[in-house]
């Protein structure tokens, strides 16, 4: 039977384009996984969308002299053509300045309120009088109190993790105008009950967590453990979700409390979509379903401990007849950094490689090859244009493109277009093709545990035996003196192809599609996306969704039939000029 596999993916701020290391620590390993769920014939919803309200865009319009909307709306629309082109898979691309999110969060935040899980209180926040406000948490940084850190936000350390409130940082100043003679000032806000919810934390973090990462886990019991403390959910800001209640106007909910709820509201909006409004009850309130939250390691006590808070506090909301509560994760795959340059992707320091660009030069499979094969999953890690020319002609050119080009080109010249018919196997035959098949149980199983870095490890070592086999076999020579030998020889590499083409599918899904046609099969392997227009109450919008409806591809044993039709191939990747690594560090320093 057919599992529910909900997979969040962590909700990109629309204030800038994204490198590539938005993309390996957050976008590209859940759509590997959504893709594999998929071939296996599980039942997959994968949701996200743009952050519209958070304040890194209402920083950059104060800093381009525009309306918040017209910068989220600029971004949200180079994240759907990113992720049209590299492939993302998105069932629901949306984003979180829709009327149906305005409208979830706003009776979730009335639900938890009812509930007994929120309450109110006067506190001092920074208040600017250069620029006549108070400032929301990332208008603020300064010096963190745990590790020294200069930069801090107001709102988090991204040097040693902690969360903060902006009153905690030392010497303070204001993002926007450099102002340090902030005051503070006194002001009413909501406030997120954690203290009240720690039991039920606990409980939930000490209960069956063994698949998890262990740097996760760790750190989600340690932050619990280290005692919560009330978190407020609301902000003096004009940018947001206007808070439901009468005499709190001017206030919105605070974005790290409605942000997260968009893979709740995501789900309602697809499901709305698609003419059936009640069916994200099967992933949200079915206890077998799994949720997996992809995010980098900044996003941890925002998806460990903050959001299952969230959902313990509501427990169920627009389901009367639901048995269960809403689900909890199942699984929060956080990812490291990937840094460049010997720290973090950094504009102002020329080391920042934007992903519209990069797709702009290259094509998307080596790039999801590199990403992966360089995956940040428990450390981080480092790219360079050096390393990624490398991996490119070393790695997937030499070991898995050349191997498949060079036989089928061999196939289609020498066997009049055909699969040829194989003789009797011999035991090496048997062997490879035996090795070659098992990978779709460890292959597989490293895809399950969210472990790509080391599934394409796997996938790429039965690649090698299969080339060793080759050589060991020369059908270039074979032909010469016994076209029958050649024939069985070539017919066990077009199978091992065809099983190495559904086995690598998940992270090529491009180049895979294109050896299933020079195969000689129609159809698909998978669905295909569309950027389109939903038109909600008031206005319309664009998102990203996709269409698994006519996908043939499962996660199978090749049965390659002899005799079948080839179509004429041509080589699946590029070999790289090594000029490319001068010409693309001359490009930063320029």
């Amino acid at each position: 039977m057919a599992q529910k596999i909900l997979i969040g993916v962590a909700w990109p701020y629309a204030n800038g384009y994204q490198h590539l290391g938005h993309l390996a620590g957050a976008y590209l390993p859940p759509d590997t996984f959504a893709r594999y769920q998929r071939l296996v014939g599980n039942d997959v919803l994968m949701v996200s969308g743009s952050d519209a309200h958070g304040t890194p865009i209402t920083v950059r319009a104060d800093q381009e002299g525009v309306p918040p909307r017209e910068i989220f709306e600029r971004y949200h629309q180079t994240f759907l053509d990113t992720y049209q082109q590299i492939g993302l898979t998105f069932d629901l691309f949306t984003h979180t300045d829709t009327e149906n999110h305005h409208r979830v969060s706003q009776d979730i935040f009335l639900k938890i309120l009812q509930n007994g899980y929120l309450y109110s209180e006067i506190q001092e926040q920074l208040y600017s009088p250069q620029e006549g406000r108070f400032l929301p948490d990332r208008y603020v940084e300064g010096i963190c109190p745990h590790c020294g850190y200069p930069e801090a936000r107001g709102d988090q350390c991204d040097n040693c993790g902690k969360l903060l409130e902006p009153t905690e940082l030392i010497e303070p100043r204001s993002k926007a105008s450099g102002d340090t003679a902030l005051e503070l000032r006194k002001t009413e806000h909501f406030f997120l009950d954690l203290p009240k919810l720690s039991g039920d934390l606990e409980d939930y973090l000490y209960d069956d967590k063994e698949h998890w990462r262990p740097n996760v886990l760790n750190f989600a019991r340690n932050y619990v453990q280290s005692g919560l403390r009330g978190r407020p959910i609301t902000r003096d800001i004009d940018w947001g979700i206007p808070l439901p209640l009468p005499g709190y106007e001017g206030k919105c909910l605070y974005v790290w409390f409605e942000a997260v709820i968009g893979y709740f509201s995501a789900s309602i909006e697809w499901s709305k979509n698609r003419g059936t409004p009640d069916a994200w009850h099967e992933w949200w309130y079915n206890p077998e379903a799994r949720t997996y939250y992809f995010i980098g390691k900044d996003n941890i006590p925002f998806h460990t401990v903050i959001w299952p808070a969230e959902l313990l506090a509501i427990g169920q909301l627009y389901c009367d007849d639901c048995e269960a509560d809403l689900n909890l994760p199942y699984d929060v795959p956080a990812n490291e950094y990937l840094n460049f340059r010997g720290g973090k992707f950094s504009k102002s320091r020329g080391a920042a490689v934007d992903v519209p660009y990069f797709l702009s030069k290259y094509d998307p499979d080596p790039l999801r090859f590199y990403l992966t094969a360089t995956a940040p999953e428990t450390r981080d890690t480092e790219f360079s244009w050096e390393d990624f020319v490398e991996r490119n002609n070393n790695e997937l050119v030499a070991t898995w493109g050349n191997l498949a080009n060079r036989m089928l080109s061999f196939a289609y010249k020498r066997f009049d277009g055909r699969v040829p018919e194989p003789g009797d196997l011999d035991e090496a035959d048997r062997e490879l093709l035996a090795k070659v098949e098992s990978g779709f149980e460890t292959v597989g199983a490293l895809y399950a545990a969210c472990k790509f870095r080391a599934a394409l490890n796997e996938a790429l070592a039965l690649a090698r035996e299969a080339n060793g086999y080759l050589d060991r076999k020369a059908p270039w020579f074979q032909i010469k003196e016994d076209k029958a030998a050649a024939a069985t020889t070539v017919y066990v590499i077009l199978r091992v192809v065809d099983n190495l083409k559904t086995i690598l599918a998940p992270i090529l899904p491009h180049t895979a599609q294109q050896l299933h046609e020079y195969l000689g099969y129609e159809g698909q392997l998978f669905g295909t996306q569309h950027v389109v227009e939903y038109q909600e109450e008031t206005r319309s919008h664009a998102a990203l969704t996709y269409n698994h409806s006519g996908a043939i591809g499962t996660w199978t044993v090749s049965e390659l039939p002899p005799g079948q039709a080839l179509r004429p191939p041509a080589p699946l990747f590029k070999k790289l000029d090594e000029n490319v690594i001068e010409e693309e560090y001359a490009r930063l320093e320029g």
